[in-house]
């Protein structure tokens, strides 16, 4: 029987080649900010045509791919149907013997938003990024008639949600491992811009004990997307991280407007970027 996984390589030789490709960090509620980030592209006319992510990524990167906009993605949020942390954690009494939550609300909610449940099926080209406890390794998953499932398992912060079982493999959060994937668009795309809602800050302040804890978590997870920041033309970073954390779902509106100011900055900052502008239509 035919896999339906595929793991990062080289786009064949008859695969489309994108001009735009963007990709999105993992980072929980901080991953709002990648809606704001897309809504400033757009309001200059720059269209990725090519998404990768992973866990928050994973599921923005999908809706958008799927053709929903930025504006149509904020309205839901409004609407509580994505930022509510009951509507993504269904939480379980049974913690230490099932993980804090289970899938059921990330498989409902991408059914309902995406109901053909395919990667072929998308407007965008969509890569998502999972880790593979079984084998040690992240994955990229581009084709599968189970979308949801993947998005599920790439948003499965270990702790929290239940590994996943696909094909015989475990599989958690795609951050674990690369928090920011943009190899699968890197050979794939004319230009690559990343969001990441979690750059490194520099901290020089006595932390307490949580506080270490979430300042180390965060230190591993932007070493693992070191490779992926360096695969970019354009790296926007969004400062929620200074003012919110990664649970912090009812900050949505403040988050995603740290992500369209980073935007924003970073195209007056850098007009190179006007070049990947699609033409004004008559």
């Amino acid at each position: 029987m035919k896999s339906i996984i595929e793991l990062f390589s080289h786009p064949a030789p008859h695969e489309s080649k994108y001009k735009i490709g963007i990709s999105l960090s993992g980072g929980g509620a901080l991953g709002f900010a990648h809606i704001g980030v897309l809504q400033a592209l757009e309001d200059y006319r720059i269209f990725p045509e090519a998404i990768s992510g992973s866990s928050i990524g994973s599921i923005v990167g999908a809706m958008y791919a799927a053709g929903y906009t930025p504006t149509q993605m904020l309205q839901f949020i409004k609407d509580g149907k994505l930022y509510k942390i009951t509507n993504i954690m269904n939480f379980q009494p049974t913690f230490w013997k099932a993980g804090l939550s289970n899938h059921n609300s990330i498989l409902s909610m991408m059914k309902e938003f995406i109901p053909n449940n395919s990667f072929d099926k998308l407007e965008k080209k969509l890569f998502v990024c999972v880790s593979n406890l079984t084998t040690g390794n992240w994955e990229i998953i581009s084709k599968s008639e189970k979308l949801d499932i993947w998005i599920a398992a790439s948003c499965s912060i270990p702790g929290i949600f239940n590994a996943m079982k696909i094909n015989d493999m475990m599989y958690v959060d795609g951050g674990l491992l690369n928090n920011l994937p943009s190899q699968p668009l890197r050979d794939r795309c004319e230009f690559v811009i990343g969001s990441d809602v979690i750059p490194h800050l520099e901290s020089k302040k006595v932390l307490k004990s949580r506080d270490t804890l979430v300042e180390s978590l965060r230190v591993a997870l932007h070493q693992n997307s070191l490779a992926g920041r360096t695969k970019c033309d354009y790296l926007i970073e969004s400062e929620a991280i200074e003012k919110h954390h990664e649970f912090n779902y009812d900050a949505y509106q403040s988050i995603y407007q740290s992500g369209y100011r980073a935007a924003s900055q970073f195209i007056s900052n850098n007009p190179d970027i006007l070049k990947l502008q699609s033409p004004v239509k008559s």
